[in-house]
């Protein structure tokens, strides 16, 4: 994690963002991002954050997180940059665009800027244009490179189609399934009972969940095995009134134990809604046949 205070890593273009799901257009403007830095024989730099700003500058309407930072950063590295992550602090909240510019200029040696046509960086970014990034670059001896943009794709848009438990939708804009990355922990053992074992995920408090529901997905295990799975996202109402939400895999032809491992799952589409059985029996025949189906299902490419 850096400060602004000691960061120092001279010679680079800069994009700057939070880039929450390096979905298709942060993608877009990477790429960029990219060409810029090799026409100047300069290195592509992401400057990002901890935290989405929102948790600091109003927390009642910060968003659900996408994906962990740690999980962006490495995605972003994947694409060929290097990534800086500052915390966003108070001080860094208040700064003007400005005094981002001419930080990142004096500390990092930046002699180019790519934006994004929604990014916006300083306490004053909601007021500017791309011609005020223009004009504040001219004065500061800083290029300013405006990045195309891709139509539809943004973080808010793959939000959305979470919270409509869209994950086919969110997919197409993520440009790849979209994941959780969890800690398998003890749950009820309900499910073993009736020949269903799931394993139960804990998550960061941060994390957006989709829609409530049962999904198709696929599991990654630490050993880099690969399993189909059927994901329930809820608060299992046959056998709970508890309203605790949880997310629970049971991974196809699986036999061991996973607690303690980190896992992730990959959503495929959703399959139905969660529901209250009558029955222990009526919900172990429902799981094995949601189980038959999902063998059916055809994975993301």
């Amino acid at each position: 994690m850096k400060s602004l205070r000691d960061m120092a890593t001279p010679g680079c273009v800069v994009t700057i963002g939070t880039f929450d799901g390096v979905h298709r257009g942060h993608k877009a403007v990477i790429a960029c991002l990219k060409r810029e830095s090799a026409k100047r024989g300069l290195r592509p730099l992401v400057v990002t954050f901890d935290r989405h700003p929102l948790e600091l500058v109003a927390p009642d309407r910060a968003p659900g997180l996408i994906m962990p930072p740690d999980k962006r950063d490495e995605l972003l590295r994947h694409e060929g940059v290097d990534v800086m992550r500052v915390a966003f602090t108070e001080e860094v909240r208040d700064m003007k665009c400005r005094d981002w510019l001419q930080k990142l200029r004096d500390k990092l040696d930046m002699r180019a800027v790519v934006i994004g046509y929604d990014n916006t960086f300083g306490s004053d970014g909601r007021l500017m244009e791309m011609q005020d990034y223009i004009r504040l670059g001219e004065q500061l001896d800083i290029d300013v490179v405006n990045a195309p943009r891709v139509q539809g794709c943004s973080s808010s848009a793959v939000r959305k189609s979470l919270l409509h438990g869209d994950v086919e939708e969110a997919n197409l804009v993520l440009g790849r399934p979209f994941g959780l990355c969890g800690h398998v922990v003890e749950g009820s053992r309900i499910g073993r009972t009736i020949g269903v074992p799931t394993a139960n995920l804990s998550l960061s408090r941060c994390q957006l969940l989709p829609a409530g529901g049962v999904y198709a997905a696929n599991v990654t295990l630490n050993d880099g095995s690969r399993h189909k799975a059927v994901v329930n996202i809820g608060v299992n109402p046959t056998v709970s009134d508890r309203k605790e939400l949880r997310v629970e895999a049971h991974l196809l032809d699986f036999k061991g134990n996973l607690y303690g491992d980190d896992i992730e799952v990959e959503f495929v589409c959703r399959m139905r809604d969660e529901r209250k059985f009558s029955s222990l029996e009526e919900l172990k025949h429902t799981l094995h046949s949601d189980i038959a189906l999902r063998r059916n299902i055809a994975d993301c490419q």
